[in-house]
């Protein structure tokens, strides 16, 4: 007969579920894995109001929106071990989630969960001390990644939207921290398609990575296939490059002028291109952030996006 004492463990056994040094030490380097600090690169968008509305080099306005990075940083942060800690499972049944601290046991759950709870708050009361819509803006961000975790993420093509909107209140906290006067509506249109764009590509992969037991660790997995994503992928790129082009012919908005912006349009180009080339040939995609920082072309095809923009823009 089985001694029915024993304690049974979500997670297999390891140093992190002891009370030693060791198991410290592999907690806290399990948290700040989980925190995904390279993936904090995404809330750069919340910089692009203060760029595109000419007070890059304001200290004060720069202050305030760096502020907000950091606060979209820890709700990021808030994010991602949440939804670590509602996938646990599903990710064990992943060929890469799987090594992550939470599945693999390194970092203990209700460390997971205080800390995830801990930045929410931080990031939310940060930057509702710099301007109240910003902060309510962050607030709805994890409400909304809330819903994304436990029902959203698993409805077919909404899932995609989702990510979408998330880096929309990016921007939109951006504006309101800066209190943008020449931020362009055409900008809110270019974003989103590029958010749905790098949203399809992210599925493509999993779709291709996963195969068959794609649906086990999605349930939208079940309802995607590649030519279905290869459609979509190519119908937000061509927009977002009609958008973006749309764009620069108004781009007095951004403080250009005799349609200099346009300027910028080969390298929006090459960018998507290059990414194009990375999901289909390279078959990347899953990782955006990777590719962005091990890919040089890509890297220096956004650099020099930026370079440009930043030239055009305050060196006229």
């Amino acid at each position: 007969m089985k001694n029915s004492s024993k304690p049974i463990s979500p997670v297999p056994a390891t140093a992190a579920h002891r009370g030693d040094a060791s198991s410290v030490g592999q907690n806290l380097r399990g948290l700040v894995k989980t925190m995904r600090m390279k993936q904090w690169i995404k809330n750069v968008f919340v910089l692009a109001p203060l760029v595109f509305d000419g007070k890059l080099f304001e200290p004060d306005m720069l202050l305030r929106a760096l502020t907000a990075v950091l606060c979209f940083c820890l709700a990021s942060s808030s994010v991602y071990l949440l939804n670590d800690l509602v996938d646990i499972e599903k990710d064990r049944q992943h060929p890469r989630k799987r090594l992550r601290p939470l599945p693999n046991g390194q970092l203990n759950p209700r460390l997971a969960m205080v800390s995830s709870i801990l930045f929410a708050i931080a990031g939310v009361a940060i930057l509702t001390t710099i301007h109240l819509w910003a902060g309510l803006l962050v607030a709805a961000y994890l409400v909304l990644n809330i819903a994304y975790s436990f029902f959203l993420k698993n409805l077919v093509i909404i899932d995609v939207m989702m990510i979408a909107l998330f880096f929309e209140l990016r921007l939109l906290t951006g504006v309101v921290v800066v209190d943008v006067q020449n931020f362009s509506p055409w900008l809110y249109v270019c974003t989103t398609l590029l958010f749905l764009f790098i949203g399809f590509g992210k599925r493509r992969h999993e779709i291709a990575l996963l195969e068959e037991s794609a649906a086990n660790h999605r349930a939208s997995l079940e309802h995607y296939n590649l030519p279905f994503l290869d459609q979509m992928i190519g119908i937000v790129t061509t927009s977002a490059l009609l958008a973006y082009t749309l764009y620069s012919f108004e781009a007095q908005t951004a403080l250009a002028r005799d349609g200099q912006m346009l300027l910028t349009v080969p390298f929006v180009l090459y960018g998507l291109f290059r990414y194009l080339y990375l999901i289909h040939v390279r078959k990347l995609g899953g990782a955006p952030e990777e590719m962005l920082l091990q890919d040089r072309p890509l890297a220096l095809s956004v650099l020099l996006f930026g370079i440009s923009v930043v030239a055009v823009i305050y060196f006229r």
